[in-house]
């Protein structure tokens, strides 16, 4: 369902703008001049080789690191205007898979997806314990609710990153590389989860991503991003072609039409051609 169609309904919705962002490091300029949209109940897919700029752009506009320039809005709300609390209740990031602490246990690791609705007390009401159950119960974490942090695998991990965003209730979402540490269960159900919830619940969402057959499946949007720029933005079809996707990761790719649901499959070209050493 589209922005006019919500509306029609009376369905809130919430678009995401990134106007002439640049993003960076101290006196390095990591990504430049980045201008994107993310509209209600859609996935947008950053992809692009190793330091092209994907993780930088999600922190630039997670507020982790300060915009160089440009302005990042929500529903016509300047994110730099906002408290940090305020932002906590627009906005959820699930960052890169990372070593979390092991004093906690899941459930309270997910509960601090709460924090910023929470008194200044810190306690939770049944309204939190409702959003962390969901939360525990969309990502299979149900059973491992009471075990320390200390004792999860890396996949598993990331589900409770996931799970800890879930529970914001956040109408925008942004996801660096989710799939990360997760066998090809988890990957497909936790993707299958992010699309439903993105439909379902009208999300804007924003997700670097590596595999590009995966983000030919689960992005209605692609942004293409090659030494901090963005080199094109559109449909996964529009994006993924043989040529452009050759030159941005420097390796030959031949790129196929899924027989049954026409989206692109990219193959490296040297692994259909061994003797084709590449670039």
């Amino acid at each position: 369902m589209d922005l006019a169609a919500c509306q029609a309904r009376g369905i809130l919705v919430t678009m995401l703008k990134i106007e002439s962002i640049s993003v960076g490091y101290g006196p390095n300029v990591i990504v430049q001049d980045v201008t994107l949209e993310v509209a209600p109940g859609e996935i947008l897919a950053l992809i692009g080789p190793n330091g092209a700029g994907k993780t930088t752009l999600i922190r630039g506009v997670s507020g982790t690191i300060p915009l160089v320039s440009g302005r990042i809005k929500v529903d016509r709300q300047d994110l730099s205007q906002l408290s940090i609390q305020q932002r906590a209740r627009i906005l959820a990031v699930v960052p890169q898979a990372r070593q979390l602490g092991g004093a906690f246990s899941v459930e309270q690791a997910v509960m601090m997806g709460r924090t910023a609705f929470m008194s200044w007390l810190g306690r939770e009401n049944e309204s939190d314990k409702r959003a962390v159950y969901q939360a525990l119960r969309n990502t299979n974490l149900e059973e491992l609710s009471q075990r320390s942090i200390a004792q999860l695998s890396g996949g598993e991990q990331q589900r409770v990153l996931l799970a800890r965003a879930l529970a914001q209730n956040t109408p925008v979402l942004l996801l660096d590389e989710p799939t990360n540490h997760l066998d090809l269960h988890h990957q497909t159900n936790l993707l299958s989860l992010i699309k439903n919830l993105t439909r379902r619940k009208h999300l804007s969402v924003m997700m670097a991503m590596h595999d590009l057959n995966l983000v030919s499946f689960i992005a209605d949007k692609v942004a293409l991003l090659v030494n901090g720029r963005l080199i094109c933005y559109g449909t996964p079809n529009e994006v993924l072609q043989e040529e452009r996707i050759s030159d941005a990761y420097q390796t030959r790719v031949e790129i196929i039409s899924h027989p049954l649901y026409g989206v692109p499959i990219v193959f490296p070209n040297n692994i259909l051609n061994p003797n084709d050493s590449g670039w």
